[in-house]
């Protein structure tokens, strides 16, 4: 008989179940104590909710405050959350309902399938769904239909309210122009200020252009009313509002159903309040001011509303000089028999012996750019890849860590100064001392929130960059050889060129990485 010996089954090892990584998502629409009482009720809660979970991980917990929900773009954390997502830091999404997701269908379901898109279902605690598990998404759509109706009723309320402030005389401006203050719930004129506009529109009037007016008072160092500096179009401005006779014409502009703001150029009713505050310039100055104006546009062919200055190029705005930091603008050169267009440096036009660096031919940086994404091609599996892993590596989740310490830190803080409160209310400490300790909070409140800032702008570059390299080595690895430039893809890899010299430039990439080529 022959010898049979039993091999016993390899028992399957014990190994531990990685944790689903869980993130919360919660909003408030006003930034009251209530509402803001009521974010922190929503943090505590996921915060242990997530906690209590064996097999889940708190991933963080995206909030924003004072934020309305009918458009996500709005939304920053909301955005941070979304990139992170992409950056594979989060496998699971949490939030209470639909409406304080979005209010807005087409956002609701685009973040929706973005995220599917990345394996990573979003869970609707009030409605109880669960994307992950969907079959499809016309439930979905309903609700978010539902709450994109209420956020448009509302919306609908207000903009009548103020409609019927408008018609009676009663609204009161947002925000008054340069040259104004409000004071006691008045506009009063701005001494300092309005001596500035009574110059400007005396120096139009006097001959001189916008852009002359504008280089005069940088020159002078006079501030505009957010402490900037001045530029041709902010002087136009300042030309074109009735605000400086003392009228007001209300709803200049308004917001569509798509809550996107457009000019109101007839489509609504606009109304005309005369003698609404004290005046700066006359009628007289005004009209003569408006007739210049428009008297120069069409000498030179201009239309209102023509895009003639408008960025209309992929290059506008994104050609940097490196010698003085001006950016280039677009000229036509013409040689013996032929026309083409460059680039020039803003700053050598206007005076070459602040800046030496010359023009390069549009031709050759759309050739230089095509050169670059060729060569990306050819050899990202040694460029890109091991940045992307270097980036990965070194990834911000102690950054995040930090930010939730200082957050309890910064709640603690509150609790602090709301015993404080109650102890000098009670008389169990004198004013002097109350003032003490409160500074002492107070400015430490500020450090934390600093270094809140500091972190949160550490978090979204480095996960915008891991983001962004993964999109370009995605191109890398499908796209053929570039026979030609190709704009679109100048947009979405290049964030602007640098220009080193004549021979030599730039292409600074969305990604962090810089590549130079020869001209």
């Amino acid at each position: 008989m022959k010898k049979v010996t039993k091999i016993d089954k390899i028992q399957p090892s014990k190994v531990a179940k990685k944790k689903l990584r869980v993130a919360a998502y919660c909003r408030v629409s006003t930034d009251s104590d209530a509402q803001l009482e009521s974010l922190e009720t929503q943090k505590t809660h996921y915060e242990n909710y997530i906690n209590s979970r064996d097999d889940w991980e708190f991933a963080g917990l995206y909030f924003d405050e004072g934020i309305t929900g009918t458009r996500a773009d709005k939304r920053p954390k909301l955005m941070r959350l979304i990139e992170d997502c992409k950056a594979k830091k989060v496998d699971f999404v949490i939030t209470k309902s639909i409406s304080r997701f979005s209010r807005n269908t087409t956002d609701c379901l685009d973040i929706v399938r973005t995220l599917l898109n990345l394996n990573i279902p979003v869970y609707f605690e009030k409605e109880n769904i669960n994307t992950g598990s969907m079959e499809s998404e016309l439930f979905l759509s309903i609700l978010s239909g539902v709450a994109e109706g209420e956020s448009t009723s509302i919306s609908e309320n207000n903009k009548w309210g103020i409609k019927k402030r408008f018609e009676n005389g009663t609204y009161k401006l947002g925000y008054v122009p340069y040259g104004y203050r409000w004071e006691n719930g008045e506009i009063i004129v701005d001494p300092e200020q309005a001596v500035i506009v009574k110059r400007i529109f005396s120096e139009l009037l006097a001959g001189k252009g916008t852009d002359a007016i504008a280089k005069n008072l940088n020159t002078e160092n006079v501030p505009t009313k957010k402490g900037g500096r001045w530029t041709s179009s902010s002087i136009r401005g300042i030309l074109a509002n009735e605000k400086y006779t003392g009228d007001c014409i209300f709803q200049k502009t308004y917001t569509d159903s798509n809550f996107n703001r457009h000019k109101n150029d007839g489509l609504l009713d606009q109304y005309y309040v005369a003698d609404h505050h004290e005046a700066i310039i006359s009628h007289e100055d005004f009209d003569a001011a408006a007739a210049l104006i428009e008297q120069r546009a069409n000498e030179k062919g201009i239309k209102r509303g023509s895009n003639k200055y408008q960025q209309r190029y992929a290059f506008s705005g994104k050609i940097i000089c490196s010698e003085c930091g001006d950016t280039f603008r677009r000229r036509i050169h013409t040689s013996t028999y032929v026309k083409y267009p460059a680039w020039v440096c803003n700053t050598h036009l206007t005076d070459t012996s602040k800046c030496t660096m010359l023009y390069l031919k549009d031709d050759d940086i759309k050739l230089a750019f095509a050169t670059m994404i060729n060569k990306l091609i050819y050899c990202h599996k040694l460029v890109l890849k091991p940045y992307l892993e270097s980036l990965q590596a070194n990834t911000s989740d102690k950054a995040l860590l930090r930010i939730q310490q200082l957050e309890t830190l910064l709640e603690q803080n509150a609790e602090q100064r709301e015993t404080l409160h109650k102890l000098m209310a009670q008389g169990y400490i004198d004013q002097i001392l109350f003032t003490q300790e409160n500074n002492a909070l107070l400015t430490q409140a500020n450090d934390f929130r600093s270094d809140i800032e500091a972190l949160n702008r550490s978090v979204t570059g480095d996960t915008s960059k891991v983001y962004e390299t993964e999109r370009l080595i995605h191109f890398c690895e499908r796209g053929e050889m570039l026979l030609e430039y190709s704009e679109d893809l100048f947009e979405l890899f290049v964030d602007h060129i640098e220009v080193y010299s004549r021979q030599s430039i730039g292409f600074v990439l969305h990604c962090g990485l810089t590549f130079k080529e020869r001209i």
